[in-house]
């Protein structure tokens, strides 16, 4: 074939593989490739989106692979570019999101010099990859692309790495590009092995579901809502499991796990005799929680064997496809499964009180700017349907929200649950306006995490996203200070000063507004979803009620 740079294989072989956005900052190692990106013709051409900082551009991609299931891209320059990188993909790998970083390096003969930005690549995010590689050669390029992509799908799905020096990303290649291949497919369990799940099913008094990370993709939810119609049991999500349950399925929804042992979810698994994981990650919520001293079986259902420990040791172990496993074994059950109806009537009890916990208490009659938490949680939920997505940085507002918002489609409530991730909020937001520009989108952070990467609301104004950025303002980094306080009876090292909110987002060309004695939330939040383009929503948040979230236990209604 005729000769070209290896820059042009390379965004060949990303658009055979359907690539749609490409994040980043240019800089000389990799100018070649923006190049390449903005000077083609090619209608299947990635549309490059620049950010304000190359690891805001990795929680992009990141965004971008968990609510798509195919690899985002991200391309930085060396050096910083490629350093700065390492807190999204860190955060793409623990928590199961497929993303293909790019990180330009110093041209082969100056790699073991002491030259500008000549730093160690590969072996820098290594650690926090699913593979970290250097091409030595342009005819490599399309090679190392296509074995990423393959890579970052497979199950658990991550961040792979590429470290592309100048000369190679400029150099000649000879070599046609790869084309798409087909995902590798993963089988179903033996049927005896299924026929033994069944039987366990059957046997147990009260089995509850534990769906986590991986039974939140499309297919997976849809033959687990299929399950539980014709074998209702009780459902816990964890974090990033949000969504799998539907409104038809609600009477089966016990809230959702993490952090704190002292939810109804943690009750139903302490009291259960058969605990069916589903997709579940011990990064979202380590066994030694959910799992301490019970004296009921496991069965783990996955598509990757599970990490064991002294405190998860499953009595079963089935691995492959989980929609088509959760499909074969609805098959078998002939009849409609039902309990026991004193197993049914407590937990109709336990599920009255859970859905009593969600109401904020009565407003006092003093007028105050302050917004209690669970206010802000129902306000919210009258305006958001089922078709938009939320994205919830880290701070106390994420524990409200996980315990208290409800959504009813997978994937459109996004967490960082396995690294606690400030900062991921905004740029989840940015990636989902583009992968759905006719919805509203909806971002929710604490006045501390904001900022991490508040200055991406810029790329949201360019991008003229339709973002309602909520801003939950109490001038502290309060997740970390309830906690010292509960442990130390004070706090230290979390305070910080007053940000206009307001001004902040009016500076960069956005919507500003606020929740105050004259503007109620509800108000407000009616005029920032009429408004088109992104707007932020600073509410004042009255958090004296937060050291209740790790102290509170629920009445064991099993006991």
């Amino acid at each position: 074939m005729t000769q070209q740079t290896g820059a042009k294989a390379l965004l060949e072989t990303m658009m055979n593989y359907g690539v749609q956005y490409v994040f980043g900052i240019p800089g000389a190692k990799v100018d070649l490739l923006f190049e390449e990106m903005e000077q083609s013709q090619d209608p299947r051409v990635p549309k490059l989106i620049v950010a304000r900082h190359e690891q805001n551009a990795a929680f992009m991609a990141g965004a971008v692979g968990r609510l798509t299931g195919k690899p985002g891209v991200v391309v930085v320059t060396s050096g910083p570019g490629v350093a700065n990188l390492a807190t999204g993909l860190v955060t793409a790998t623990s928590e199961g999101d497929p993303v293909i970083a790019l990180g330009g390096q110093v041209q082969r003969d100056d790699l073991s010099r002491l030259t500008h930005q000549s730093i160690p690549n590969q072996g820098i995010l290594a650690p926090v990859t699913k593979q970290s590689i250097e091409v030595e050669d342009p005819n490599n390029l399309s090679e190392a692309f296509a074995n990423a992509y393959q890579t970052a799908v497979s199950a658990k799905s991550g961040a792979v790495f590429i470290s592309l020096p100048q000369d190679v990303v400029n150099g000649s290649t000879i070599r046609p590009v790869m084309q798409h291949n087909l995902a590798v497919a993963q089988g179903v369990p033996a049927k005896e092995r299924l026929q033994q799940f069944a039987d366990r099913i059957h046997q147990a008094k009260l089995p509850v579901i534990l769906a986590g990370m991986r039974a939140s993709d499309e297919p997976t939810t849809s033959a687990l809502r299929t399950f539980l119609k014709k074998v209702p049991v009780p459902v816990v999500e964890t974090f990033q499991g949000a969504g799998v349950i539907s409104h038809e399925l609600e009477q089966l929804y016990f809230g959702r796990v993490g952090l704190f042992r002292n939810q109804t979810g943690d009750i139903l698994l302490k009291r259960s005799d058969l605990v069916i994981t589903i997709g579940y990650d011990p990064i979202e919520y380590e066994a030694r929680n959910w799992n301490k001293n019970r004296a009921g079986a496991i069965i783990n259902l996955d598509s990757v064997a599970p990490e064991l420990s002294q405190d998860y040791q499953p009595d079963m172990v089935l691995q492959g496809d989980l929609a088509d496993t959760l499909t074969e074994l609805t098959d078998l059950f002939s009849e409609q499964y039902t309990m026991k109806d004193s197993t049914k009537e407590k937990l109709a009890a336990i599920k009255a009180e859970f859905d009593q916990s969600d109401l904020p208490p009565h407003a006092s009659s003093e007028k105050r700017a302050e917004v209690h938490p669970l206010a802000v949680v129902q306000a919210l939920q009258k305006h958001v349907d089922d078709s938009m997505y939320v994205t919830v940085d880290v701070g106390s507002h994420y524990i409200w929200m996980a315990r208290h918002f409800r959504s009813y489609e997978p994937r459109h409530l996004l967490f960082s649950n396995g690294m606690q991730t400030l900062g991921v909020a905004l740029p989840w937001a940015i990636s989902a306006s583009l992968l759905h520009p006719d919805h509203q989108i909806v971002s929710v952070a604490g006045d501390g995490g904001f900022l991490f990467s508040g200055q991406e609301l810029e790329t949201a104004v360019r991008l003229q996203a339709n973002i309602v950025q909520l801003v939950w303002v109490d001038g502290y980094y309060d997740m970390v200070r309830f906690q010292e306080q509960s442990k130390y009876g004070h706090e230290a090292g979390v305070a910080f000063g007053p940000v206009d909110f307001v001004k902040y987002a009016e500076s960069f060309g956005a919507h500003g507004l606020r929740v105050d004695q004259d503007h109620d939330l509800d108000s407000i939040l009616d005029q920032a979803f009429q408004t088109a383009g992104p707007v932020i929503v600073e509410i004042p948040v009255d958090y004296s009620h937060n050291h209740e979230l790790n102290e509170n236990l629920l009445t064991d209604q099993f006991n």
